[in-house]
Formats: C-alpha cells, structure tokens, sequence
C-alpha cells in the first residue's frame, strides 16, 4: 500500500504529543537572513508509508525546481511510524526542515495550533494566496489571526464504494440512498457473504472517522456551528440529539449485519483484504483512497465516492475538509523562498496538481468538470457546498477524538452505551 492508503485508512496518522521541551520554545522565532541574499536550497519533510512510493510532495516540490532554476528542494519523505518523533526532536533542536507536513488545526496532538503556539511556524501573512483557505476551516490555519500554514487539497469523506461488489452484492446505493435503505439490504447482502460496509472496528481512527462521517449529515451539515457553540458551553455531547443519531446509527448498522463478520475486533487489514476479494462493497475514508486502490490494481478496480447515507430525519452532506496541512519552519534560513514555494503551492494549477496526484480536489471555488472521475458521485453536493467540515478538526485536542474512537469499538462490543460514550467525549473537551 501507498504512503496515502495508509493514511487514509487511518483516517490521519496523528503525530505523538509534544514535549515540554517543544511548548516552552513558545515566542522562539528567528527567521534569519530576512534581508539579502539567503540560501536556495530549503528542505521539505512528510511522512510515507511505503519508500517506493512517489508522495505528491515530491511531484510539487521537483514541479517548482523545474520552474525556478537555480532552487533546490530536498525533500525528506520519514517513516509515518517515525514522522512525529523526529519532526518534533528536530524542531526541539532548532535543525527543523524549512517546510513540512503537519496535521491541520488543534483536534490532534502535533497540529498546527500546537506548533503556532510553540512559535515554530513561520508566519506566512500576506505571504501567500490566503483564499486558498475555506471560510469554514479559518480556525485549522490560523493562529492569532496569523495564518501559518495552508491546505494542499480539499479531502471528501465518505465511503470508498465497488460498484462491482456492490452488483455481485444485489446492492444499489448511491448519493441519494438513506441509511435506511442500506440497511433494508445488509441481510440479503451477508446471505452472499457480502458486507456493504468494511469496518476496522478495533482501531480507534476508523471507528472515529466513519462516526465522522455520519456526524457530517446529523451535526455538522446542519449545524456548522456545533463546535464553536460547545467551546462556549452552550451544547454538550451528552445533549445532542445530532449526536446520539449519530451513534445509534452506528450501532443500528453493527445490529443489522452491515459491517463484515468479526468487524468490531478487525484491524485495517481487513478493510484491505476484504475490498481486495471483493466481500466488501465500501468502507469509510478520504477520497484520495480510491485512487489509491485503483492504481495499486492498475486499472482492475473501479471505485467511486460517495457520500455517507443520512439516517432517518436527516439530510445527506458530504464531509469535506482539509485535515492536511503544510507550513514553513519560523527559524529558516530562507523565509522568502519559503513563502514563495507556499504562494505557488496554492495557484489554481498547482492545486489542481496536487489534487489529481492526491486523488482529491482542488481547494478553493469547485470545478466539477475538473473533478476526477470517482467523485462523479458527490458532484452535485461539492458544487452546491451541501458539505460539512470535518468536525474534530477544531476540536480542543486529540482526547475527544480517541474518546470517540474507542467509545465505538465498546458501543459495538457492548461494552458501552451511546450515553456512555458522549459523555466520556465531554469528559475529554475538558469543559
């Protein structure tokens, strides 16, 4: 599998918490050489799963050299295992890469409030094309009203769907089905040893990220607001009836046999094993992944994305958001060149490069007509922005998102009730 199948598996490889070490750095900002000549090699660092494969940051970074002679981008594709640790020990050391991946907004340790926070992040206002940033997604790039990283893609979330499994299934869904009807044919589809969807039910991101999803058509589609009013105290996770639909939902779909046999206790190798031979016709994750299984098939496999079905009272959004981030290292050498190759990152046709390498979409006005051909599906949605952020983004740290994730895998179990679950969720907001 590809550095993004992994990723997006995943639902965002979280980088680990950052050191007191890190945090006390906070106001440490030194971006040498300001004026003059400064140094034209920078380097650039992600994380990749699979050191064989080509990252899209690779592709920008060589696009930008081959337009700018004379510029050297090194770039530092690390070990996703690996990538936190060392990109928070080299920040820690002040021998941090001039520009590099991080998670967008607070909602995960080692994201760009943290990092903005601990004054490690060059500030890139006026810099570069601020309207590459959504209105609804301000908060994930900027801190005190400084923006200080960008977003490289638009990622949609939803289901990554087989229309071949699905016909061998006897199953129809698409961007109009309700999650009632996709679960009026979960049994028919399980008789043919079929599970409409896939679930890495142990694994605390997936169980999260598919929650999400669904929590785009019952919170944050209807209610975009939700997170800015639960920071002010005024909603709770325990109250919303948003939520709980939510939940239950997850619930409903474990009860009628929609995920595969066993899924409360899989891993990811399930979800990959299982859309490989076909016994599954979906599962949950950012778009991009459905590029990634067709190419890694060459061609064999034909995916699509669509959006999660909304349960009963409640309208279909497609969550789409922009939890990847790039930003530049406050104490480089060469802050120009920095914000240069970040304004460039974000032109419509460095975009649009990104998002076809990625397997997402372009950030910014959506094009449908230059949207690849997997999100035929959600088209309509992403042009009419019937969307939803990606809620736990902006949310106070990565403890609510674990709180969700692993409250799923004991909702599934039993070992847990949806009221169980929310409230350890605002146990974890911390107000």
């Amino acid at each position: 599998m590809t550095r993004s199948t992994r990723l997006r598996l995943s639902a965002m490889a979280v980088l680990p918490v950052l050191g007191a070490g890190l945090l006390a750095g906070c106001g440490s900002s030194d971006s040498s050489n300001k004026s003059g000549s400064e140094p034209q090699t920078i380097t650039f660092s992600y994380q990749i799963a699979n050191p064989n494969a080509k990252s899209v940051f690779a592709t920008l970074s060589q696009q930008y050299e081959k337009a700018h002679p004379g510029v050297t981008i090194k770039t530092n594709p690390i070990a996703l295992n690996t990538y936190g640790s060392t990109l928070t020990t080299q920040l820690q050391a002040g021998n941090g890469p001039d520009v590099f991946f991080v998670n967008a907004g607070s909602g995960q340790a080692g994201s760009v409030t943290e990092l903005a926070q601990a004054g490690k992040l060059l500030d890139l206002t006026g810099k570069v094309n601020a309207d590459v940033v959504p209105d609804n997604a301000k908060d994930l790039f900027y801190s005190k009203d400084k923006l200080v990283a960008i977003p490289p893609y638009l990622a949609p979330t939803g289901l990554i769907y087989s229309p071949a499994a699905a016909k061998d299934a006897g199953v129809t869904v698409d961007a109009t089905s309700t999650l009632d009807d996709v679960i009026a044919q979960c049994k028919a589809a399980q008789d043919k040893g079929k599970a409409i969807f896939g679930l890495a039910g142990a694994m605390s991101p997936n169980t999260a990220i598919f929650t999400s999803a669904l929590a785009a058509d019952t919170v944050y589609g209807p209610e975009p607001d939700w997170n800015q009013k639960r920071a002010k105290g005024e909603v709770k996770f325990a109250t919303s009836d948003g939520w709980k639909a939510a939940l239950q939902a997850m619930k409903d779909l474990y009860d009628s046999k929609c995920f595969q046999d066993g899924a409360a206790g899989a891993g990811f190798d399930a979800l990959t094993n299982g859309m490989g031979q076909g016994k599954m016709v979906s599962f949950s994750a950012p778009g991009g992944g459905a590029k990634d299984i067709m190419d890694s098939t060459h061609g064999a496999v034909t995916l699509t994305v669509l959006p999660m079905p909304a349960p009963s009272g409640y309208q279909t959004y497609l969550m789409a958001g922009t939890p990847d981030a790039v930003a530049g290292n406050a104490k480089t050498k060469s802050p120009k060149l920095v914000e240069d190759f970040l304004n460039w990152m974000t032109q419509p046709a460095q975009s649009k490069a990104a998002a076809d390498a990625s397997g997402e979409v372009p950030v910014g006005k959506v094009d449908t007509s230059a949207l690849l051909p997997q999100y035929a599906g959600v088209a309509d949605l992403l042009a009419q922005d019937k969307t939803a952020a990606y809620g736990y983004l902006s949310w106070p740290n990565g403890e609510v998102y674990n709180a969700l994730g692993t409250g799923v895998t004991g909702l599934l179990t039993g070992q847990k009730s949806v009221d169980d679950v929310l409230k350890s969720m605002d146990d974890a907001w911390g107000n």
